[in-house]
């Protein structure tokens, strides 16, 4: 059974079904990335997902091997988040918080967790310093960290490089690569780079007009594809 599944999923808010009759499914360590429109549903469907909105038909299916809690979710960073008054070592391990029910408190277990995905992240040298102070591609890093401490099965990215210059860009597609490749970690990334999909991910899902599901090459020789890339350089 696929790790993750969705089944003729359609999905909509306030009344208006924006994404209809959705099929794809995720392996352990594939690396899935979403493109498509502006609000074509792709943030709709990392919600759906995550069980945070439901959807207005379909459904989505989980391997039953899947631990639980099992999803990481990276959303999209907004200026409040940016300047979080906490420290890297607090916020890596906050996402230990994910596991923990009704157990305040963090365990040598977690502690090891959080020191484990600091060194992972290449953040030791900074683990004492405050969230609001490093860099937005460290920020990322640090984030990428926390969610690996919620969750290390699945990773779900909504637009990760978003404001990031192209080298920072390029370093940060390069460790979320090693997580999928290194480590095994199932990948489901939303993205506007189109350039990126192609180089990084095996299997590609648009959503769109149209929508369309399969690997990489399979897109590549796609009608979807050259429509896509024709749209985006006249929009």
């Amino acid at each position: 059974m696929p790790q993750l599944s969705c089944k003729k999923l359609c999905l909509g808010y306030d009344g208006r079904e924006i994404v209809h009759n959705l099929n794809f499914s995720v392996e352990k360590g594939d690396y899935l990335i979403i493109i498509g429109e502006n609000g074509s549903g792709k943030t709709t469907l990392m919600k759906t997902i995550l069980g945070l909105q439901p959807p207005v038909r379909g459904k989505v299916e989980t391997d039953d091997k899947l631990k639980k809690n099992g999803i990481g979710y990276l959303p999209q960073q907004n200026m409040v988040q940016r300047d979080f008054p906490a420290s890297v070592w607090e916020i890596v391990l906050s996402g230990c918080q994910n596991k923990k029910s009704f157990h305040p408190f963090y365990s040598k277990k977690d502690k090891e967790l959080a020191e484990e995905n600091i060194k992972k992240l290449g953040l030791t040298d900074m683990k004492k310093r405050c969230y609001r102070e490093l860099s937005g591609g460290q920020q990322q890093r640090v984030l990428l960290a926390r969610a690996l401490c919620a969750a290390s099965d699945i990773l779900l990215l909504d637009e990760p490089v978003t404001g990031l210059d192209p080298k920072v860009t390029e370093e940060l597609y390069s460790i979320i690569d090693e997580l999928n490749k290194k480590y095994g970690i199932t990948i489901i990334m939303i993205s506007h780079d189109v350039n990126a999909a192609v180089k990084y991910s095996d299997k590609i899902l648009y959503i769109g007009d149209e929508t369309f599901f399969g690997t990489k090459q399979e897109y590549i020789e796609s009608d979807i594809s050259s429509a896509f890339k024709k749209e985006e350089k006249n929009g």
